[in-house]
């Protein structure tokens, strides 16, 4: 008989209590699934709001190889876990997804390239160094992309490498030297997969980034591009999500570059940044798809009701300490907007706090509307 996750004794366990977490749990509460969270900080977004909260790193094996025992389905909501405990659990018979093979290739940059490169993905040209002084040592054409091929995340762990003397700030760590390609957008496609093998795609996305933080600032659904490019951009990310054989979420991150090639930069084997305009936007948001799929559910319609803008609100810069959200009753008065507070009580630079979805039939009426928000709105201390 098929398991009953509704009102029932099962638990989905889920590994970090950030604030992708926290948007999950308005899905597990909706289903009434009962939720377990494991998250080293007690302040964290989930705390006070999951069934069960357990305090512990995310990275320390027997904390996470004890809290999955716990458990009924195990899942994640950031994929810097340890590996090793996903991998016992799972040869004890643990139903984890997305599977523990598929979170160690996409946890190293350098085993991701080459994996698309094995699967013929496309993908920018580079080449792997265990140390930067290897790095220093060979021969290049600036400017390159330097990466962390471990623990980078909202632009930490990259670097424009424009001259010689930029390799000299670079900390000590393996990384990867990737060939800086000329693109007109930077696109995003989330890929939904089920244990029973149903597969969809959310519309193709247009990500527009901080040029400082390197962060997200605007996610624009659907990308203001032909449907030809849409059309191919689908069609690779399901190539990419059909190779990992994954379930779950996977948002593929791509460049479409000045001749309307699409190349793979990097996935995320989760929720995502990108799937954030979904809650407003989309028939099926990208977190009630994520349960459905780690559920072995029936997958939802991943197509817009509307058009969606989503606007980052990260902390200002020159501001730390509890966070002020300023004239945020003032972007309430604009027509289509809703903010997303992650419940983090303390704000530094570039921090991520929350989001603001802008929705309208029109695409570029709602990029305007999420520019005015934008101006208006402050992330500051108090």
């Amino acid at each position: 008989m098929k398991k009953s996750y509704f009102s029932t004794d099962f638990k989905l366990g889920v590994l970090g209590g950030g604030q992708l977490g926290r948007m999950l749990l308005s899905e597990t509460q909706k289903y009434d699934v009962f939720t377990s969270i494991l998250d080293a900080s007690p302040d964290a977004p989930c705390a006070k709001f999951c069934n069960e909260f357990v305090q512990g790193s995310l990275m320390d094996f027997e904390t996470v190889y004890n809290f999955g025992k716990t458990v009924d389905v195990l899942t994640i909501e950031i994929e810097h876990v340890n590996i090793e405990a996903l991998e016992q659990l799972e040869k004890e018979g643990k139903t984890i997804y997305p599977q523990p093979n598929v979170l160690k290739t996409i946890q190293n940059k350098g085993d991701q390239k080459d994996f698309y490169t094995k699967n013929a993905i496309p993908t920018a040209p580079y080449k792997r160094y265990e140390t930067v002084e290897d790095l220093k040592k060979d021969s290049h054409e600036f400017p390159f992309v330097w990466k962390s091929t471990q623990f980078g995340y909202d632009g930490t762990g990259v670097k424009v490498v424009r001259t010689a003397s930029d390799l000299e700030n670079l900390p000590e760590t393996q990384c990867i030297a990737e060939e800086m390609i000329p693109f007109k957008h930077e696109l995003a496609v989330i890929v939904a997969r089920n244990a029973s093998g149903e597969v969809k795609t959310y519309p193709v996305v247009e990500m527009e980034f901080h040029p400082e933080a390197n962060q997200v600032e605007y996610v624009i659904c659907p990308a203001r591009i032909s449907d030809e490019v849409a059309t191919k951009a689908r069609e690779i990310a399901l190539n990419v999500a059909e190779a990992f054989n994954h379930v779950g979420l996977l948002a593929v991150e791509m460049f479409q570059t000045e001749d309307d090639s699409i190349l793979v930069n990097e996935v995320a084997p989760r929720t995502h940044n990108s799937g954030h305009y979904s809650i407003e936007a989309s028939y099926t948001n990208q977190f009630e798809q994520h349960l459905r799929a780690v559920l072995n559910l029936p997958l939802g319609n991943t197509e817009s009701k509307v058009g969606g803008v989503m606007v980052n609100l990260v902390g200002e810069e020159g501001y730390s300490g509890n966070v002020h959200y300023e004239n945020i009753e003032e972007i309430m008065q604009l027509d289509g907007v809703t903010p997303h507070i992650y419940g983090k009580k303390m704000t530094k630079p570039f921090r991520k706090m929350g989001h603001v979805t802008i929705v309208n039939k029109d695409i570029n009426r709602a990029r305007e509307i999420a520019q005015e928000v934008k101006k208006k709105i402050r992330v500051i201390a108090e």
